[in-house]
């Protein structure tokens, strides 16, 4: 069985997207008091929608949103529809909570189970899943995808690492879900324990976080795997809504069951297509908790040429970071992805870094990055890596930064995300 949509060209694909854009606004205006408000409020009332043109007058929704509307936000269905809840893993206020029907928890599976299909795995894969369950959408959310698809799921969870890799050697794992994080983790024990050729993990099929090339090829280098980015949002079902596929070219997503447009966060206008602006998405069939034009704060840019892998649907760049992670150092607007893509290019260096902001004394700012050489170099190399990389920082990134070199392994490693960001400014 496949997984992958059979629209006859992009006319049809549109003409789906229209449809499932005039379901929503009809849908969301009946069953949500907050969507009723806001969509008459912009002067769009159920059938006024005559074209995908028409997405641009609907209104925004945002992360305040679903906080203030908790703990059942954006609910367009009667509760006695909801089938399960899952919520984000922000650690700040109150949880964004969203709600499913039966029908979502159908449509999030089938997403994933085409993830599964565009990664080339096969029913005789097994599946050694890494990330949490519980109330987050992401263990659930790759298990159900891998018994939808038909390949053997090994629902591990994070951490034990004692017992994750004896189900690697004993069940033969041939793919890894779980964070970059994670991943990187398990190479390096594997490589500690001696059990290189035992390990026949294939393929890494990694999300949750931002991950530099550098670490990108660490982990495959490590454990002998090609890797696959799955992007994730809680409020957009899960994990699943799209992912690399085997050209490593991007990432196809799901065109089909959500719209995506790129805007300019300061403006609210469109970016011309391939350049880099937030993430904003609408779904197409959503039930208990549609979005409709939805700010994620991820960055991203579309990539509008065709992919070598042939696939039709579309494709949006690797996630470079949010609008709302911005540092301003100095005066100067960084993002993270900036540093990573720096760090990324000079060699000799390991994939772990951090970055510290401090006030000094005399009331200026200061950066030092704090950066794991590779497990092969030695100290001798450190002052000229250290000053390989802060050249490179003022030539791209236009500020002045002091640079520590410390030993391959020796910053910590998560079995979730890795904290790469210390702001230390507010605390003194």
């Amino acid at each position: 069985m496949s997984f992958m949509p059979s629209f006859a060209d992009q006319q049809a694909l549109a003409e789906h997207q229209l449809r499932g854009l005039r379901w929503t606004v009809d849908h969301a205006f009946h069953g949500s008091p907050f969507y009723k408000e806001r969509l008459a409020a912009a002067g769009v009332e159920p059938g006024g929608i005559g074209s995908l043109d028409d997405l641009a007058k609907l209104p925004f929704t945002t992360a305040d949103d679903l906080k203030e509307g908790y703990p059942l936000p954006l609910l367009s269905v009667p509760v006695e529809e909801v089938v399960r809840v899952h919520a984000s893993s922000g650690t700040t206020g109150k949880r964004k909570v969203l709600a499913y029907t039966n029908a979502d928890i159908d449509d999030w599976s089938f997403m994933f189970a085409r993830c599964y299909e565009m990664a080339e795995l096969s029913a005789a894969d097994r599946v050694q899943i890494m990330v949490g369950y519980g109330i987050w959408t992401a263990g659930v959310g790759f298990q159900a995808g891998c018994e939808r698809f038909g390949a053997l799921a090994l629902p591990m969870g994070p951490g034990n690492l004692e017992m994750q890799c004896q189900f690697l050697v004993d069940f033969e794992t041939t793919v890894l879900c779980c964070t970059s994080s994670m991943a990187l983790l398990i190479a390096e024990e594997v490589k500690r324990r001696g059990i290189q050729d035992q390990v026949e993990v294939e393929k890494v099929i990694y999300g949750s976080e931002r991950t530099s090339q550098a670490m990108r090829e660490r982990i495959g280098q490590a454990l002998g795997a090609e890797l696959f980015d799955i992007p994730g949002l809680t409020e957009l079902y899960g994990p699943g809504t799209g992912i690399e596929c085997a050209a490593h070219q991007g990432i196809h997503y799901w065109a089909d069951y959500y719209i995506l447009e790129i805007i300019d966060p300061l403006t609210m206008e469109p970016v011309a297509p391939g350049e880099v602006g937030e993430m904003v998405v609408t779904t197409l069939c959503k039930q208990a908790a549609p979005l409709i034009r939805y700010r994620t704060r991820d960055l991203c840019r579309l990539l509008p040429e065709p992919c070598a892998c042939g696939n039709p649907l579309p494709r949006h760049d690797r996630i470079l970071g949010r609008s709302d992670d911005m540092i301003i150092f100095r005066a100067v607007n960084i993002y993270p992805g900036q540093i990573d893509h720096v760090l990324s290019g000079v060699e000799g260096l390991g994939s772990e870094y951090q970055v510290i902001l401090e006030r000094g004394d005399d009331g200026r700012d200061y950066m030092t990055i704090k950066v794991e050489r590779a497990p092969e170099g030695g100290a001798g190399d450190d002052q000229a890596l250290a000053q390989a990389v802060s050249r490179r920082v003022k030539q791209q990134i236009m500020v002045s930064t002091a640079v520590r070199i410390v030993d391959y392994a020796s910053l910590p490693r998560s079995e979730r995300k890795s904290r790469r960001i210390f702001d230390r400014r507010e605390e003194e």
